[in-house]
């Protein structure tokens, strides 16, 4: 069995491309779970969802997001709703007292649903309404998502990397005026687009969150392959839950770098890293995961590293793109 590690874009594009390499049916991808929300009552799960949708072949994948050819009929509604009775746009926080009472895997992510400052298609809000209506049955998020997938004809298992809530909150320094000094970072990323300066991340619940059965074992079956995602709120979710990072000291591990030297292919892995004290660059994603055994890195890549390395270009466009980067990953495999 092979397991990946999820987050954001890149490990999904690595996987469009790797079934012709790993077996499907011999597959784990633990999904991160940091940047979930609770919008409008509803659990959002946009790195879980990412992987279902594009398994599923659903995933609109000119925004890597959402599904393919939705509509936004009741995204559209409901600004038109908030501009008419002169409501402010969000991101809208729910109240302090209820960022925790209610439903706990959503505790410190819960948004007012007015005016919803992300956008959810039409489709989308019904795997939405269905995985919180589970939840609410008494399933657990693991079970939520198989079930999930197995309406999608999903040929991988996906699982979250825990049950428990966990959430990616970005901080910023105190003497920025612009800014609120803490932020979820769905409102970082979507709502402001990067643009506060990182002063640190904090993962929110970690501390107490178990990890999923099914991802822990996935992890200790092994091996693991860490895709191209983002170190800091992609992947760092899951190493500041204790059992993960532990058993990833235990497992062979192969990382793919998002960066080509200092040069990050997308998102704002760069600022966010620098944000926390890692160089914004491949060897600082070799500093940030000491527990890999080997790296891919792009052919462009030179830098020195003390584990080994296995080159290729590792730009993804198709899926083609992916099943080299892929058979790159495999050969690492083989050297370590």
């Amino acid at each position: 069995m092979t397991t990946f590690l999820s987050g954001g874009t890149g490990t999904p594009k690595l996987l469009a491309g790797a079934e012709s390499v790993f077996d499907p049916a011999e597959t784990t991808v633990v999904a991160n779970t940091g940047d979930d929300v609770e919008l409008g009552g509803l659990l959002v799960c946009p790195d879980v969802d990412t992987v279902l949708f594009e398994q599923g072949d659903l995933l609109d994948r000119e925004l890597w997001w959402g599904i393919a050819d939705d509509t936004t009929e009741t995204h559209e509604e409901l600004h038109d709703i908030a501009e008419a009775a002169d409501l402010d746009g969000g991101p809208r926080y729910l109240p302090d007292e209820a960022q925790t009472a209610g439903r706990d895997i959503a505790r410190w992510r819960r948004f007012s649903g007015v005016a919803e400052f992300m956008e959810i298609g039409d489709r989308d809000r019904a795997v939405h309404l269905t995985r919180t209506g589970l939840l609410d049955e008494g399933r657990s998020l693991t079970e939520v998502t198989r079930l999930l997938a197995d309406a999608f004809d999903v040929p991988v298992d996906v699982v979250p990397m825990s049950d428990d809530p966990v959430a990616s909150i970005v901080h910023t320094p105190e003497s920025d005026d612009e800014y609120e000094d803490e932020m979820h970072f769905q409102e970082f990323w979507v709502a402001h687009r990067g643009g506060p300066e990182v002063d640190h991340v904090e993962f929110r619940g970690a501390d107490d969150a178990d990890a999923a059965p099914a991802a822990l074992g996935a992890i200790e079956e092994g091996p693991v392959v860490v895709g191209p995602s983002n170190p800091v709120t992609s992947i760092g979710p899951m190493l500041a839950v204790e059992e993960l990072r532990e058993a990833l000291e235990r497992a062979t591990v192969v990382a793919v770098s998002p960066f080509v030297e200092d040069e990050v292919f997308s998102g704002p892995a760069a600022d966010l890293m620098e944000g926390v004290g890692f160089d914004p660059s491949t060897a600082g994603v070799a500093e940030a995961y000491p527990f890999a055994d080997a790296f891919v890195l792009d052919e462009a890549d030179d830098t020195d590293l003390d584990r080994p390395v296995v080159r290729t270009d590792t730009e993804m466009t198709d899926d083609a793109d992916a099943e080299r980067v892929s058979r790159a990953v495999a050969d690492a495999l083989e050297v370590v």
